[in-house]
């Protein structure tokens, strides 16, 4: 299974990204070290959504807090940047894909990271996946 997450990020075109306590959702939790990882920019801190596709070098799930009955799984995750984005893909370009049970990879992506707009760790598809890679 491949990821994506959608953070702030301070440097776009660093080598590398450090990411503390990350949100997981739709089976982000499941995310380890040697797993393709996508790399968007959150819109809401400024970012331009997708810049790079990267290696997780390292993944470690954050202790919940006691007394608190529901939370969020979060991880936090280093990773090893091996590609830039070469054309842009964000909210403006996922806008339009909003039947969330057609299949098409657009409509996953917009659903797992637009439906709410918070920055998260997303587990996506082999097809999501696929697709994110015609961006490289």
């Amino acid at each position: 299974m491949a990821f994506a997450i959608k953070a702030e990020i301070s440097d776009p075109r660093a080598k590398a990204f450090s990411l503390i306590a990350q949100k997981t959702m739709y089976g982000g939790k499941q995310i380890a070290e040697g797993d393709t990882i996508f790399v968007f920019a959150s819109e809401n801190e400024g970012g331009q959504g997708l810049i790079a596709r990267g290696v997780v070098t390292s993944a470690e799930a954050v202790a919940k807090k006691r007394g608190v009955a529901r939370q969020t799984p979060r991880v936090s995750v280093a990773i090893k940047r091996t590609a830039l984005a070469k054309r842009p893909l964000g909210r403006s370009e996922l806008r339009g894909f909003t039947d969330w049970n057609d299949g098409q990879p657009e409509s996953e992506l917009n659903f797992k990271f637009y439906r709410q707009a918070t920055n998260k760790i997303v587990g996506i598809s082999d097809q999501a996946a696929d697709f994110l890679g015609d961006f490289f």
